[in-house]
């Protein structure tokens, strides 16, 4: 044991050193000379290469690979590489991967945050900036700035409760748009070749994190590393386990990562049930699976689930995880053999998957200069288009929440003088979020607004988000001496990050304070910009009458201020819709490891998300406001009734005197041929041009047998003229649509009505035998 695990040091001390050159294997000029290689032959299968490439390794080389940062093996001409990169809205500098201080390329397109990005329920615009971020990754790797091209993003985890600090990261609380956004984002940074087939090439990776009900850091001292979530199979089925689904098997990403939490029990690193049997089994997932960072260690010294470090390392190989992030399975993995509680067999099967992503990637075929992707360089990032990018996609999540009177848009030919107030209005940096990278420029909203009115006079009104003191008799000063006041108040990472819960949902601090103070002392009604990701009670000033307009701009990224000073001005239209239902105060009585998403009137515990919240609320999921008004309507089917037992031979389940039909026995073609069009026309009335998202839902006559309340179908954003109509088409399918999960975690279809809504607007489709 001495004498290997001293091989396995001096495998593990080489360190990685920045070159102007990307790492790749297998160039011709190589020593050794890369023909002597199987692995090299860039033509064979990428199976048979990563066999061939195993094969050649000692069980030190091998073990060396097991950790995020995984050294090089110099006989075999094999660079080293980093696994951990990141990505969020942007190529990030966080994480061991990029190198932005190393070369010529200092700074990457920050896009807004996700939460924001995701209120624009567009999935084109999600698959556009995945692309734009995967074209930059590339770009920095060729530019010898980057160690690896595995990006630890997307974050799909369901923003389950309004005071998770990484809210912020996600796509929101609804598993449709989360699962549509995940995949949406995927197929853009990893490449078009998806289509090529399952192992085609990748321009960049992606991976969707935490597998799996991960959503609390760090609340009233329960901590994301010990925390035991207890789900039920319901809440599985139809909450917490669709987006990861839909992220491998429609979006095909190369990676996934295991969440740091326990699931009823079980670390989610070492559950085989998870990890093998659902991942790779049912959703034939052929990525590599990574932990989170130290959470092979945690499962031992934190949890004490596992009792000795190499049952830790035994009990995350054996579910199926790959590569750790950290040291933890470099270090015992050698010994963890010697006690035969893993074989070599166990780490060549991670290899496997580890050395493929590495393959698809292009890593093993040369100098990628002359291979594919290899052209794409460093004038690829900031540039003009991806900086457009960046701001249409701040436009377009902007949330208009209150607009009295039709105070907004303002126009700058009828202001002679205005006021900003508040901590978040000159600070770039308050824009970005968390995991965002250094931004190809700043502009601050106070910036922007000054290109509008000359006059334009500021006072930051308290020392920061936290709002420990502040400017209120200055405040009100300047409020009654100009013509128009906007606030910019909310939060920053100071209240919402990683590891950083909220306790309440009330604006932090003296804001509240201030802003009434300011509304009091204003000449005209004053308009507040919220900047922040989780939702905020803000019911005070969402019936005030002398606060006139409210903004949502979420952290809106590089080009936020642009887009809330455009927005503002009738330059933009805003048409954002909320992603996440935004809870009353009272919402904090309910403890935030409760992990129910049904409601229990019994106990009054209120549910959660809009799909089984019983609640009052603030504003409601799916809310927002625009300067046009538009109408929907639907437009009939010849036959609004669905036959099954015409179109399948199907077994029912009578359940409670409900009529159910088990769709887990149907066939994809079955599927298929229940499939049926609903066609939506939207018409904007004016007097603006505007993107509309037309939002679909299924509602049921009642919600018994735990079915939600209303669930979210379809959607899609449209963008029409003042005047102007279109037809949007939805393509309804019983099996996805219709299907609710039992208590067991199977989905049935209910005999029955069925209640498709677009707004006010129904129309109901009945399922009969």
């Amino acid at each position: 044991m001495g004498v290997l695990v001293l091989l396995l040091l001096l495998v593990l001390a080489p360190a990685l050193v920045f070159s102007s050159e990307p790492p790749f294997s297998c160039d011709g000029g190589s020593a050794p000379p890369s023909e002597s290689f199987a692995f090299c032959e860039a033509k064979a299968p990428i199976r048979a290469r990563v066999d061939g490439l195993i094969a050649q390794l000692s069980l030190a080389e091998k073990i060396s690979q097991l950790g995020d940062v995984s050294p090089p093996i110099p006989r075999l001409g094999v660079p080293g590489y980093k696994w951990w990169s990141e990505s969020l809205h942007g190529v990030s500098g966080a994480g061991r991967g990029i190198l932005f201080d190393a070369g010529p390329v200092r700074s990457a397109t920050s896009f807004p945050q996700v939460i924001l990005t995701a209120a624009s329920f567009n999935p084109l615009l999600w698959y556009r900036i995945g692309q734009a971020i995967g074209i930059e990754a590339r770009a920095i790797y060729n530019a010898g700035q980057a160690e690896g091209l595995t990006f630890w993003s997307p974050n799909i985890n369901i923003f389950r409760d309004p005071r998770w600090g990484r809210g912020q990261e996600t796509p929101g609380e609804d598993p449709v748009t989360t699962s549509r956004y995940a995949v949406s984002y995927v197929r853009g940074l990893q490449g078009d070749t998806f289509r090529g087939g399952r192992l085609s090439r990748l321009k960049a990776s992606a991976c969707c994190k935490h597998f799996t009900a991960y959503d609390m850091d760090n609340w009233k001292g329960n901590t994301r590393y010990v925390f035991n979530a207890q789900v039920s199979a319901q809440d599985l089925a139809d909450t917490y386990q669709p987006p990861f689904q839909s992220c491998i098997e429609e979006g095909r990403a190369s990676g996934i990562m295991c969440s740091y939490n326990r699931v009823n029990g079980v670390p989610n690193c070492a559950d085989y049930n998870f990890l093998s049997k659902t991942a790779r089994g049912q959703w034939r997932f052929l990525g590599y699976i990574t932990s989170d960072c130290d959470a092979v260690s945690i499962i031992h010294d934190a949890q004490g689930y596992a009792k000795a470090p190499e049952d830790a390392v035994a009990d995350v190989l054996k579910a199926g995880m790959d590569v750790n992030c950290g040291g933890y399975v470099q270090k015992y993995a050698a010994s963890a053999i010697q006690q035969g509680k893993i074989s070599e067999a166990d780490i060549n099967r991670a290899l496997h998957n580890l050395f493929s992503v590495r393959m698809r990637l292009g890593l093993f075929d040369g100098n990628p200069r002359y291979k594919l992707y290899g052209d794409i360089g460093p004038n690829q990032v900031c540039t003009q288009e991806h900086q457009n990018l960046a701001l249409e996609a701040a436009q377009d999540g902007i949330v208009l929440l209150k607009n009295t009177a039709n105070l907004l848009p303002l126009y700058k030919s009828r202001i002679t003088s205005l006021g900003v107030i508040g901590p978040n209005a000159n600070n770039a940096g308050k824009l970005l979020g968390n995991y965002a990278g250094p931004p190809c420029k700043s502009i601050t909203p106070l910036q922007a607004l000054q290109n509008y009115v000359r006059d334009t006079r500021f006072l930051p009104g308290c020392d920061s988000a936290a709002c420990g003191w502040s400017q209120i008799n200055e405040a009100v000063q300047l409020a009654s001496s100009v013509d128009y006041v906007i606030m910019f108040m909310g939060l920053d990472e100071d209240q919402e990050k990683e590891e950083l819960d909220r306790v309440d949902l009330v604006l932090p601090g003296m804001q509240q304070s201030l802003i009434e103070s300011v509304a009091r002392a204003a000449r005209r009604p004053v308009i507040l910009v919220l900047l922040c990701g989780g939702p905020v009670d803000v019911t005070f000033a969402k019936f005030n009458p002398k606060i006139g307009g409210i903004f949502w701009a979420g952290y809106p990224g590089e080009a936020g201020g642009i887009a809330i000073a455009q927005t503002i001005f009738g330059e933009h239209n805003p048409g954002g819709k909320l992603p996440v239902t935004w809870y009353p105060q009272d919402f904090t009585r309910i403890p935030m490891t409760d992990m129910r998403m049904r409601a229990d009137l019994a106990s009054g515990y209120p549910g959660r998300t809009y799909r089984f919240y019983r609640g009052q609320t603030v504003y409601k999921f799916g809310y927002g406001l625009s300067y046009s008004h538009y109408s929907r309507r639907f437009h009939p089917r010849t036959s609004n009734t669905i036959y099954m037992n015409n179109t399948i031979s199907l077994r029912s389940i009578n359940e409670s005197n409900t009529l159910s039909y088990d769709i887990e026995e149907m066939s994809s073609e079955a599927c298929e041929k229940l499939k049926f069009p609903t066609v939506v026309t939207v018409k904007n009335h004016g007097p603006m041009d505007g993107k509309h998202p037309v939002l679909l839902f299924l509602r049921w006559p009642n919600a018994l047998h735990g079915r939600p309340l209303k669930q979210l179908i379809g959607f899609e954003s449209v963008n029409l003229k003042a005047g102007e109509s279109a037809h949007v088409e939805f393509v309804v399918s019983p099996c996805a649509h219709f299907s609710r999960a039992r208590e067991d975690g199977r989905k049935v279809i209910d005999h029955g009505s069925h209640i498709l809504a677009v707004g006010k607007k129904h129309y109901e489709i009945s399922i009969m035998a």
